[in-house]
Order: C-alpha cells, then structure tokens, then sequence
C-alpha cells in the first residue's frame, strides 16, 4: 500500500514525520509513503496570537480537512497542539512512545531560572507557561512570541529576550538539545496534556491501517495519555484557559497526575495532584478538586 502522509512544513514538524514513516518502513516494508506538507491557519497568521485566531485546533484545521476529503490517509501532529476530540470521522492511534514531556529554558547568557535577573524578559507563545512562570517569579517580564523553534530562538536574540520557554521534545527530535539551558521539573512547570506525544490521526473507517498504526503503540505511554487528556476534557480547557498535566507511573503501578488550571487572565492558578489505579479515575479526580478551588 502506499499512504499520504500529511503535516505542517515546520522543520520539527518534518521531523516529527519523518520519525513516524521511518518507523512505519521499518515494521512494514512493503508498504511506501509519501509526505505531504500542508499550511494550516496558524502557520499563516503569525503576527497575531493563538487566542485571537481560534487557538491550538488552527494548526490543524487544515490538515484534518485534508484527511476528511481523502487528500491524504493519515497525519502526523504534536499530541499537546490537539483538542480534546478529533474531527467528526477521524480518530488517533493509540499512542506511541513519549519523548521528553518537560518544558525547557534557553537563555542567551547560560543563566538558570533562579539566576535570572529581576524583572527579566523570558518569551513564550503559550499561556500556560506565562502563567506558570510568573507564579514562581511574580517580577518577570513574559513577552509574547510565536513561530517555530529557529524563529523563536532567533528572536530571543534579535529582541534581546533574556531568555525563552520551549518543549524538550522538540528540540530533540530536531537535535538541538545542547542549546537547553535548564529542564524545568515538572512538579514546578506542569507540562501540556501530552507534551512529548505524537499524534498519528487518520479516518476512523480505515481499520487496516489502524490496526498498523496501533501494533506499534506503547501502552506505558497510552496509560499516561489517557489521564493527561482526560484531565483536559474533563476540566474544559481551551485555547483562552491555561492547562496543564502530566502524570508518570510510579513503582507500585499506580499513576499520579499534576495537574494546574487557572482563569483567562491568571489572576486565579490552582495545582493538584492526585494518586490511583485509573487513569480516567485520576483524571477526573484531579477535574474536580481544580474546579472546586476555583469555585468553577
């Protein structure tokens, strides 16, 4: 058979495909793929912020058209960019092994979190992190930026950012590790719902490739998914609400979530975490003990 892989044109994002079609020519031989690069409204719109243009679902509105009018068979995607449900005929394999889920820090003179200056200028496109980090340094300065992993870093210097936020994942998948200064813990910078997921999206009717797909999931790492993402759905996040989670499976068997939610402006924040058996148990758990600080 030969597939129609669609994604964005990003270099992470290639990258990102690249890893899934290798894996997938490694296991199926017979099979041949093709890659094709689609432009989605947030690649489009950079000069505007995620909130005013629909949030995360732009990066993959076209894409999911794409697979729905047959244009392409299957997607590739960073978990963390997607809504909670996928497109009415669409589905995601089951998940595949995470990479890294933490966020990092670069900063232009090797200074960590703690040694930065008062009042220092960190950039970040996510609100979630804004928020996160101005609970840990209240003096901050969080300057809005967008665009992809080169873009970003370039601006940090170009607009003599002290430093900027980003996901460990994908400076690694595109080997750029050793321009992290700090892993953030995940304890104190609670990552996005499947930070460090790739999400592989196709048409729910194309079971072959479906069961292809899932052959090569890790259940590990679906576990943990499961109750990130539930979490999500559970608390009704979206692109104006900051929202994060991330749970890890502990020596007994049992997860535990963090989980941290907080209003459109981050005037209010509230953090958990919550220990048990099942991940939708957890997830919801965690739900409602946010919501209920909140006063939601």
């Amino acid at each position: 058979m030969k597939y129609k892989v669609g994604t964005r044109g990003s270099v992470l994002a290639l990258a990102q495909t690249d890893l899934v079609i290798d894996r997938l020519k490694s296991e199926y031989p017979d099979d041949s793929f093709e890659v094709v690069v689609i432009k989605t409204t947030g690649d489009k719109r950079l000069d505007v912020s995620l909130d005013a243009i629909g949030g995360k679902g732009v990066f993959v509105d076209a894409i999911e058209a794409a697979l729905q009018s047959g244009e392409i068979d299957m997607a590739v995607h960073s978990m963390k960019d997607m809504p909670d449900q996928p497109a009415q005929g669409l589905i995601f394999a089951a998940a595949w092994e995470r990479e890294d889920p933490r966020d990092v820090l670069i900063t232009r003179e090797g200074l960590t979190f703690e040694q930065l200056p008062l009042h220092a200028k960190i950039g970040t496109g996510s609100k979630r992190r804004m928020y996160e980090l101005r609970s840990l340094r209240p003096d901050l300065t969080i300057v809005p930026i967008r665009g992809n992993i080169d873009t970003r870093i370039r601006k940090m210097h170009e607009e003599k950012l002290d430093g900027i936020v980003l996901a460990a994942a994908g400076l690694k998948r595109i080997h750029r590790e050793s321009e992290i200064t700090q892993f953030l813990p995940v304890e104190k910078v609670i990552p996005a719902p499947a930070q460090g997921v790739l999400a592989i999206e196709l048409r729910e009717r194309d079971t072959a490739l479906l069961q292809k797909l899932d052959a090569l999931s890790d259940a590990a790492t679906a576990r943990l998914v499961d109750a990130e993402r539930t979490f999500l759905k559970e608390i009704g996040g979206d692109c104006h609400l900051p929202a994060g989670a991330y749970a890890r499976e502990e020596a007994d068997g049992t997860l535990t979530l963090f989980a941290l939610f907080g209003n459109e402006d981050g005037s209010r924040l509230a953090k958990t975490s919550v220990s048990g058996e099942d991940a939708k148990t957890v997830a919801k758990e965690a739900a409602d003990k946010l919501k209920r600080e909140l006063g939601m």
